[in-house]
């Protein structure tokens, strides 16, 4: 089917969509366009939906909201948002009822004409997507970046050509219903996370996998040496599988003791050429040049690292005050992403502050790094946390500090904050000249922000803010 033939198909459909997501907007206004009859449906009240609420019914969407918004499903076909479970029995329900279960990423792949590149991954996707994204577009190709990133593609299927690549990052929500993979697919590497929601972590890395599974013999595989689990998957792959590595030398890109980075035998440049910090983003580039290989040539690829300047949210400088500066790393959402970035970066102890929604993961290892690379610790945890988020992590990383092996009475000192202004306040308090604060949370921010971009945005805004 076309991307023509699935618009046209439209006309007359009774289509549901289940969670208000960023990436449903968009999408419903083109279905009301063609022809269909569209619903959402959404946990929260219609109050608490806000402006999407009111942009919703702006579009002629009927709005089913609270606890009950999955009751009665018999629509023609239902959109899943990535953060609502597949596994949900109101959902496998429907699909035995005939209704047809999706996503826009699914349909996305489904009519997709060109290349696809896709990312996941625990730490490391958001970045790795975005170098393989601007490796392509200085290799002259029209890239089409998307996914779990941030911005939806189905919306701008029609615009695709088959010339053309899409470059995507998934998450584990999307890929649990995927039955398609990309043609170059990429595990950054896998360590626990989301088991709030997945109920253990085999499904966590079973639906990791499916970016994969489905591949042909010509597909490309692109894993974590140096990562047991991810390593792992390369008994499931069928195409060519392409290793990467920090510690030793693979098939792929890796890097030699001495900072120089290879694919295979053939040179391609010092690690220092990298303009972003940090050795998870040296991992990040092996996997991004393992990715784009005999797509873009070794001067683009030279070129990028000395040029890209990261993400934001990503270990960003925000500014410097009194001597002291200030970082935003709000995408450190795993005990793993707060170790191998921020706290790996700097060889004197800093200020961090952390907490957030309890994703059940371990932070045992996570309070002794703490202890040993923190001399303040600002814990943020909301005196109310929003609807569904009734434990924060601040508890359980201040448990694992202070029950570390390594923790000793007042190293790191301990503070409490339960908004992101007070959070800000005694890190400054707490800074000295020559100091670096970072907001590294280790965890989400759902028991007090939409996302962790916006989490970031308010950290952002109140350092500006500072005097």
């Amino acid at each position: 089917m076309t991307a023509n033939e699935f618009y046209a198909s439209l006309s007359g459909k009774r289509i549901t969509f289940v969670g208000v997501g960023r990436s449903n907007l968009p999408l419903i206004e083109q279905f009301k366009a063609h022809g269909a009859a569209v619903s959402v449906r959404d946990k929260r009240s219609e109050a608490a939906l806000g402006e999407d609420g009111e942009a919703l019914k702006k579009l002629g969407a009927k709005l089913i909201c609270g606890e009950d918004y999955l009751e009665s499903i018999d629509e023609d076909m239902l959109f899943r948002a990535p953060g609502v479970p597949y596994l949900l029995p109101e959902l496998q329900k429907a699909r035995a009822n005939g209704v047809a279960v999706t996503s826009e990423m699914e349909v996305f792949f489904d009519l997709c004409p060109c290349k696809i590149y896709a990312v996941t991954g625990s730490d490391g996707k958001t970045t790795t997507t975005s170098v393989i994204a601007e490796m392509l577009k200085a290799a002259g190709k029209t890239v089409h970046l998307g996914g779990n990133i941030g911005r939806p593609l189905l919306p701008e299927i029609r615009d695709v050509k088959p010339e053309d690549v899409a470059v995507v990052e998934l998450s584990s929500f999307q890929l649990i219903s995927m039955r398609r993979s990309p043609n170059v697919a990429v595990i950054t590497n896998l360590s626990p996370n989301h088991l709030d929601v997945h109920k253990d972590m085999d499904e966590y890395v079973n639906a990791k996998k499916n970016v994969l599974l489905h591949q042909n013999a010509f597909g490309r595989t692109v894993l974590n040496a140096d990562n047991a689990l991810t390593a792992a998957c390369a008994a499931d792959t069928r195409g060519m599988t392409y290793m990467f590595s920090r510690r030793e030398k693979t098939n792929g890109a890796w890097c030699s003791a001495d900072g120089k980075i290879y694919f295979g035998d053939e040179y391609i440049m010092e690690e220092s050429d990298i303009r972003i910090p940090g050795k998870h983003n040296v991992e990040n580039y092996l996997a991004a040049i393992s990715a784009v290989w005999g797509d873009a040539s070794k001067e683009v690829i030279r070129t990028v690292a000395k040029e890209f300047n990261g993400v934001e949210h990503r270990m960003e400088f925000v500014r410097e005050l009194d001597g002291v500066r200030w970082y935003n790393d709000s995408i450190a959402t795993s005990p793993s992403r707060a170790m191998i970035g921020t706290l790996s970066l700097y060889d004197f102890k800093i200020v961090m502050i952390a907490g957030g929604a309890d994703k059940k993961v371990p932070f045992d290892e996570l309070g002794k790094v703490i202890c040993d690379k923190v001399k303040t610790l600002v814990l943020l945890a909301p005196e109310k946390p929003l609807e569904g988020f009734k434990t924060p992590a601040a508890g359980k990383i201040e448990a694992a500090v202070r029950g570390a092996e390594n923790y000793k009475d007042g190293a790191p000192v301990i503070l409490h904050a339960n908004n992101m202004k007070d959070a800000v306040r005694l890190a400054r308090e707490s800074a000295e000249p020559g100091d670096v604060v970072s907001l590294c949370p280790a965890a989400t921010g759902f028991d007090m922000y939409k996302s962790f971009a916006v989490r970031g945005d308010i950290y952002r805004e109140e350092v500006k803010a500072l005097k």
